[in-house]
């Protein structure tokens, strides 16, 4: 098997927050909107970014593990800039973002902050000097 993601699927409670968050409120582009059902976004060259509601995703997967704390994955959108780091929490923050930190210089020499989407799935928004960490695109 390559080393290769596909697909990013996140099973959500409301699949029509979602899409408001991310079509309406960061202006990402729906390849494919079946409403009550799947939201998916091309997010790069071979990864589509999946958001199916909640009853499919159990229906097919399994049941959803459910209970407090934070859901034990995220997401990075990494920039070439601090100063795109601060411009794209914002961006989040006007979208209607249910969480936003303010970034921080971290130890390890980067400047990161989080949102989180309707959802409660966290992204980490990262300036990182480092060779995995030019991995990025401009902020638009």
């Amino acid at each position: 098997m390559e080393p290769r993601v596909s697909f990013l699927t996140l099973a959500v409670p409301d699949l029509e927050a979602a899409h408001e968050f991310y079509v309406d409120g960061l202006g990402w582009e729906a390849a494919m909107h079946v409403p009550g059902d799947v939201v998916m976004i091309q997010v790069g060259e071979h990864l589509v970014l999946s958001l199916w509601a909640e009853p499919g995703f159990e229906e097919e997967v399994g049941p959803i593990r459910r209970g407090e704390g934070l859901v034990p994955i995220t997401l990075a959108h990494n920039l070439a800039t601090r100063e795109e780091v601060d411009a794209v929490l914002e961006d989040a923050r006007a979208a209607g973002a249910s969480y936003v930190g303010d970034a921080v210089e971290r130890e390890w020499g980067g400047y990161t902050g989080y949102f989180a989407d309707p959802a409660g799935f966290r992204w980490e928004v990262a300036y990182n000097p480092g060779p995995i960490g030019q991995t990025v695109l401009p902020h638009h």
